[in-house]
C-alpha cells in the first residue's frame, strides 16, 4: 500500500510541476518536459527537462497505530544556454514556488501529503557549461 502511495506522491508532483509554462509569475515554460525518469544530461534534447523519483522512506510509528511516512524526493533539473547557471536559478526559483504553493498535496482520492520540506538545492556551479544541472532534494510528510 505505501509504494502505491509513493508512486502517486511524485505522480501529483509532476502534475504540479507540469503547470510550469512561463505565464504568469513563472520564469520559465517547462513544456510538459517533467518525467518520473531519471536520466543523465548528455540524454536530454528538449530543455529544460525535469526528473522527479522517489527516494528512500523513513516511518514514524506513534500510539494507537499511527503512522508518518517520510518520502525523500529528488528533483534533477536540466537545462542549456549560453549562461546555464541563471537559467538554472530560474527554473529553481519556479519548481521551489510550486513547491511551496503546494504543501498539502492531494495524491489520492481522499489522502494529501502534510507537509514538503526542501532539505537541499545544488547545482554544479557551471561545470557543465553550457549545460547546467541543478537538484533539489524534498522530504514529503504523509500519513500511511
Amino acid at each position: 500500500m505505501a509504494g502505491k502511495a509513493r508512486s502517486a506522491i511524485v505522480n501529483a508532483l509532476i502534475t504540479k510541476l507540469k503547470l510550469i509554462d512561463g505565464s504568469g509569475t513563472f520564469n520559465v515554460d517547462l513544456a510538459n518536459n517533467v518525467t518520473n525518469k531519471l536520466i543523465f544530461w548528455d540524454e536530454v534534447n528538449d530543455f529544460p527537462y525535469v526528473s522527479v523519483v522517489a527516494g528512500n522512506e523513513v516511518r514514524e510509528y506513534l500510539p494507537g497505530g499511527f503512522k508518518w511516512g517520510m518520502l525523500g524526493v529528488n528533483i534533477r533539473m536540466y537545462v542549456y544556454g549560453e549562461e546555464p547557471l541563471d537559467e538554472l536559478e530560474k527554473v529553481l526559483y519556479d519548481i521551489e514556488t510550486q513547491l511551496d504553493a503546494n504543501n498539502v498535496l492531494t495524491y489520492d482520492t481522499g489522502k494529501s501529503t502534510e507537509q514538503i520540506t526542501i532539505l537541499s538545492i545544488a547545482t554544479d556551479e557551471g561545470l557543465l557549461a553550457p549545460y547546467g544541472v541543478g537538484e533539489i532534494t524534498a522530504e514529503v510528510r504523509y500519513q500511511l
